[in-house]
C-alpha cells in the first residue's frame, strides 16, 4: 500500500468548533481545507466521495459530544473503517455491502504492519500555529500487560490482536452508524445487520469474564502503603490516600475523578439529604449522573483530606473547591493519566512491601493489577453485604446482571469442590 493511514477527527473540542463551522460556512470547503491538511504531503488523491463521507461522519460523532469516552471510541472505529475504504478499497462507505464489512472486520483482526503501532500518541501536534496529523499515529496500537512491561518486554507490531470484545464494540458502533445514516435518510441499508453469523468473528464464552480484582491481602497491602505515604509525607501522598478511597469506597473510575469539559468534580459534590445521609454527585459513563451513598469509612477519609488542604471538616453547598487540586498550581486535575500515576507509585510500593513481608506471590500478582482494579475490588466486596441493587446504582451499572457479574460465590464454591475430584494414577506413576 503506498499510501500510509493518517488521523482524521481532532479532539472532542476541536471537532466541536469544525462542526460549527461547517454550519456557518460552506462545510465542502471547510472539510476540503481540512483533509487537504490531514493529508499533505501524502500521495493520496481525494476523492469526490471523501467530502461526503467526512461531512457525515462528522455530523455523526458531533451527535456524542455529551460523552467523552463515547467520542473517543466511536472516532477510533469510524477512523478505521473511513480509512480502510478510502485507502484500501477506494469506496464510500456508503456503498458497502455486507461482504466488505465482513472484509473490513477481518483487517481489523489482522491488519497491515504499516496500520500499527506500538504506543499511543496525540492525533494531531500544532506547527506553526496549525494542527497538523502526528506522522507517528497508527489506527491500532499494539499493548502489553503492565507486568510484561515491567519485566522488560516492549510491544512488537507482530503482537497485535484484537480481542472478542473489541470486535463485538467494532459491530455495535458500525451498526449505530449505519442507522443514523438511514435515520438521516443519507443511506438505505445497514449492511452491519446483514451479516447473520457474526459468531465466526466473536469467540463465545461459556460464562462472562472473570472479574479482575485485588484480593484480600492485596488489598491490605495498598491502604496500608497508602496510609503509610501519607503519614510520611502528607503533602505529597495525602492526595493518594484519599483518591485510593474514593476509586475503592465509592467505586469511582479514573475519569469520575478528573476534570473535564462537562463536569469537575467539586467539594459540593459531597452533599446531605434531608434524612441527614450523606451523598456524593457524579457525572459517569454515557453521561449520566448519579448519586452514591458515602459510608462512615469514606466520610472520615474526606474529613481527613480536607483537614489536610486547611479546610473545614465538612463541604458547603457552595462549595466550589477542587476535589482533586493540582500539587502544583491552581485547579483541578484534568488528567486520567495523573491521577493513574499517582496511585500506581503506591502500587509499586506495595508491591515492595509484600515482597519484604514474604508474600511474594501476592506481590507477583499485584504487579499486574491496574488502577481500575481499586473499582471492581470495592464493588465485588460489597455485594456480599450490601444488596445488589444499592451496589448497582451506586456503581451506575445499567442493570443488576452487570453487577452479578461481581458476584462470585459460585466460583469459590466450584473452586472449592474440585478439590474433590481425583485422577487415577498408573503403576509407573505410583512406583
Amino acid at each position: 500500500m503506498k499510501n500510509n493511514p493518517h488521523p482524521l477527527f481532532d479532539t472532542l473540542e476541536y471537532v466541536q468548533e469544525q462542526t460549527k463551522q461547517c454550519q456557518l460556512d460552506n462545510p465542502e470547503h471547510i472539510i476540503s481545507l481540512w483533509l487537504k491538511q490531514c493529508f499533505s504531503g501524502s500521495e493520496f488523491k481525494i476523492a469526490d466521495y471523501a467530502y461526503k463521507d467526512y461531512h457525515h461522519t462528522l455530523n455523526f460523532l458531533y451527535s456524542y459530544r455529551g460523552s467523552q469516552d463515547t467520542f473517543n471510541s466511536y472516532r477510533r472505529e469510524l477512523e478505521r473503517l473511513i480509512q480502510w475504504c478510502w485507502l484500501i478499497k477506494d469506496k464510500s462507505v456508503l456503498k458497502l455491502k455486507r461482504t466488505d464489512i465482513e472484509e473490513f472486520i477481518e483487517f481489523c483482526q489482522k491488519p497491515d504492519k504499516k496500520w500499527v503501532g506500538i504506543k499511543t500518541v496525540a492525533r494531531f501536534i500544532e506547527d506553526g500555529g496549525l494542527r497538523k496529523p502526528n506522522p507517528l499515529w497508527r489506527p491500532f496500537i499494539v499493548k502489553i500487560s503492565k507486568k510484561s512491561f515491567q519485566d522488560g518486554n516492549r510491544p512488537e507490531k507482530i503482537d497485535f490482536q484484537l480481542s472478542s470484545e473489541a470486535i463485538k464494540q467494532i459491530f455495535a458502533i458500525l451498526g449505530s452508524f449505519y442507522n443514523y445514516l438511514i435515520q438521516e435518510e443519507i443511506t438505505e441499508t445497514n449492511p452491519v445487520l446483514q451479516i447473520r453469523q457474526k459468531s465466526k468473528f466473536v469467540r463465545k464464552q461459556q460464562e462472562s469474564t472473570v472479574i479482575r480484582r485485588l484480593s484480600e491481602t492485596q488489598w491490605r497491602a495498598v491502604m496500608d502503603t497508602a496510609a503509610s505515604l501519607a503519614n510520611q509525607d502528607p503533602a505529597l501522598h495525602e492526595r493518594t490516600l484519599f483518591i485510593t478511597h474514593a476509586l475503592y469506597g465509592m467505586y469511582l473510575r479514573i475519569s469520575e475523578l478528573a476534570a473535564t469539559t462537562r463536569w469537575t468534580p467539586t467539594m459540593r459534590d459531597f452533599f446531605k439529604d434531608s434524612n441527614g445521609d450523606w451523598w456524593f454527585k457524579t457525572v459517569g459513563k454515557g453521561n449520566k449522573m448519579r448519586q452514591i451513598a458515602v459510608s462512615p469509612s469514606m466520610f472520615d477519609a474526606l474529613k481527613r483530606w480536607r483537614n489536610h488542604l486547611g479546610m473545614s471538616p465538612l463541604p458547603s453547598i457552595d462549595d466550589q473547591t477542587p476535589l482533586i487540586p493540582k500539587a502544583i498550581g491552581k485547579g483541578p486535575i484534568k488528567s486520567t493519566r495523573a491521577i493513574r500515576n499517582i496511585v500506581q507509585t503506591c502500587f509499586d510500593k506495595a508491591v515492595e512491601n509484600l515482597i519484604n513481608e514474604d508474600k511474594s506471590e501476592e506481590a507477583e500478582l499485584l504487579r499486574s493489577a491496574t488502577v481500575h482494579w481499586l473499582r471492581h475490588t470495592g464493588i465485588s466486596d460489597d455485594v456480599k453485604v450490601r444488596p445488589r441493587e444499592h451496589v448497582r446504582d451506586d456503581a451506575g451499572h445499567s442493570s443488576g446482571a452487570i453487577t452479578d457479574r461481581y458476584i462470585d460465590v459460585e466460583l469459590k464454591a466450584r473452586a472449592k469442590s474440585s478439590a474433590k475430584k481425583k485422577v487415577m494414577t498408573s503403576n509407573a506413576e505410583c512406583e
